[in-house]
């Protein structure tokens, strides 16, 4: 089953009742994480969250578990490396498969032909139709960086 076809708050719930019954600590402890600040979001806006934004929160899940194994390594803690790579490895799994830079300068260039945009003051408008398109496939601030590149 593909990511973009199911829900995926559905898929990890399923996957929580499956961990707990598989006894797999670590594993329910990163999906119980994931479904809080899917939660919590959901509580504070009063809505219920669709795809799109729950990779959003992968995403931004992914990306602190990267910049938490960076300070780690400065701290030479491979206890607490060992344990943030997992669970980023997990978080990972739930995301639709990274796009080759080839696949993502290629959208940058649509984009730019579609919005007309030639330099940095348009660097708004082509980030608001690739965000979407993008979201839990690519760094955005690795892509903010080609967009600047191409735009300047």
């Amino acid at each position: 089953m593909s990511v973009a076809n199911e829900n995926l708050k559905t898929r990890l719930q399923d996957d929580m009742k499956a961990s707990m019954r598989a006894g797999e600590k670590t594993r329910l402890g990163t999906i119980r994480l994931i479904l809080s600040a899917i939660k919590q979001i959901e509580v504070d806006e009063r809505i219920e969250l669709d795809n799109t934004r729950i990779l959003a929160i992968l995403d931004k899940m992914v990306k602190q578990r990267r910049e938490s194994i960076g300070h780690f390594e400065k701290a030479a803690r491979q206890d607490l490396i060992d344990i943030e790579q997992a669970e980023l490895v997990l978080i990972q799994s739930y995301l639709p498969e990274p796009l080759s830079e080839a696949d993502i300068l290629g959208l940058i260039d649509a984009v730019i032909a579609e919005t007309g945009a030639s330099s940095a003051k348009d660097m708004g408008k082509v980030m608001a139709l690739l965000k979407p398109r993008l979201q839990g496939r690519a760094d955005i601030g690795q892509v903010s960086t080609l967009i600047k590149t191409k735009l300047a």
